[in-house]
């Protein structure tokens, strides 16, 4: 063969900015963790709400006198304005109604729907940090305060649940951003980039092609194969080499993954049942998660939405908050109708470093605070309002937090972890793994960790 695998390992430079892989961090590929209770069938695709979401605005909480035109004088919305939920206490943004098809259902507000939106208020975390980067780090690595840990939480998830020997899983999650996200990052590297097609190497479609090649046995013409697929897709040669094995191993799962990206790009996608997705590079991307869902065995797949730092002039029926808003609230419409196929073993979840101050600033906007909201739709999601309503919030908790803050009720880690438990059917065990400082958490302050039960 022409190509010689030292030769792969040194030229083959992959498209600059396209993918987070490093040949040599993929070597000792981890045997899988699998238990008794858990699906290969269960994906995820998680939102990052960067800045910081005002809760308070997006979960309206009506029922607490607090929230008023005194404390919120530009931002306040009117009780007629307002979605209605049907438990006499919370509303949604009006910019969020496209999310009312997937919460609809007569048992939740009267009308007809699948009833699988779960609107979580008062997520945080015991020492909430209010740096965007400090606090965006520890939802991902979920270990907050250690500031060096750079090892995703999701990553983790991965890697204790998927057995990523086999090239039945050579693309088992990816980030949908221009650099790595925390939440997947990790010594061995999973796939990110800003397009899918971009996942290739250097140089032309036509260069690309050849240099990816043929498995072994595919065209008469080449028996023994052509390019990567074929110097990896036979027998692991010269068995006495020290890591020979390995090697050939890494460069197997390589070609399979950029196989399975190409076999899935090829076709142009078209959304089912009349889904529509948000505009920019947003919508282009959730489309594409949805596309590769489908295409592919990936499990789990993220990305990010800026622009939640709301400081000033954040808007009260339009503006940007309401703008953004729209946008994620038209995600979890678009991905219920396009997932319709998968929507039992789907979960689309959002996440944001902290809320607001409950009080306006003096700029017409908010500022960093404490507890946020935050939304989980899905076909084993058990929709309804969790965290507020008059059995969890009294009167003036929008400032139950140095006279400031709304005080949080479930810590974030307990979120994922009924998660990932109760859909991905992790075992204790595996929790333990992929969220290091769950037992010790929930040993200090167990009242953030009462199970919310909002996944069937």
């Amino acid at each position: 063969m022409n190509l010689q695998r030292r030769d792969f390992l040194k030229t083959s430079g992959l498209a600059g900015g396209a993918i987070g892989l490093n040949l040599l961090s993929a070597l000792g590929l981890p045997t899988n963790l699998m238990g008794d209770g858990h699906s290969d069938k269960k994906k995820m695709l998680f939102i990052f709400q960067r800045g910081g979401n005002d809760g308070i605005n997006t979960v309206i909480p009506r029922g607490d006198t607090e929230y008023n035109t005194t404390n919120r004088p530009t931002l306040f919305l009117k009780d007629n304005q307002a979605l209605d939920l049907g438990n006499g206490f919370a509303q949604l943004h009006p910019g969020l109604e496209p999310m009312m098809e997937i919460f609809n259902s007569q048992k939740l507000n009267g009308k007809d729907g699948p009833g699988n939106l779960a609107v979580i208020h008062r997520v945080g975390y015991s020492g909430q940090s209010r740096s965007h980067f400090n606090s965006q780090h520890y939802w991902q690595n979920a270990d907050p305060g250690n500031k060096k840990l750079n090892e995703g939480m999701f990553y983790r998830q991965i890697m204790n649940t998927v057995d990523l020997t086999t090239v039945d899983n050579a693309f088992p999650a990816a980030s949908l951003s221009g650099s790595q996200m925390v939440a997947l990052r990790g010594a061995k590297p999973l796939p990110n980039f800003r397009k899918a097609s971009e996942f290739a190497f250097k140089g032309s479609s036509a260069k690309n092609r050849k240099f990816l090649g043929r498995l072994p046995d595919i065209d008469p013409r080449f028996p023994l194969g052509s390019g990567v697929l074929g110097m990896y897709g036979g027998p692991a040669n010269l068995p006495r080499k020290p890591y020979r094995k390995i090697v050939h191993r890494t460069g197997e799962l390589l070609g399979a993954t950029i196989q399975t990206l190409q076999d899935a790009t090829r076709k142009a996608y078209t959304p089912s049942n009349g889904a529509e997705y948000p505009g920019g590079t947003f919508g282009q991307r959730l489309q594409e998660a949805a596309m590769l869902f489908k295409r592919t065995n990936a499990r789990i797949m993220g990305l990010n939405i800026g622009g939640w730092d709301t400081h000033v002039r954040q808007g009260q029926l339009y503006g940007k908050h309401t703008q953004l808003l729209g946008d994620v609230a038209n995600a979890f419409q678009a991905f219920y109708r396009d997932m319709q196929d998968q929507w039992e073993d789907v979960l689309i979840v959002t996440m944001t470093e902290f809320g607001r101050t409950s009080k306006e600033n003096g700029s017409r906007g908010t500022d960093h605070a404490e507890a946020a909201a935050m939304f989980v739709a899905g076909g084993g999601v058990k929709g309804g309002v969790y965290n507020c309503d008059r059995n969890s919030w009294k009167n003036g908790d929008m400032f139950s937090t140095k006279g400031r803050y709304l005080s949080r009720k479930s810590d974030f880690r307990s979120v994922f972890g009924e998660i990932f438990t109760d859909h991905f059917g992790n075992s204790q065990n595996q929790l333990n793994q992929v969220i290091p400082t769950y037992s010790e958490a929930k040993n200090k302050n167990p009242n953030d960790f009462k199970k919310i039960g909002f996944i069937s």
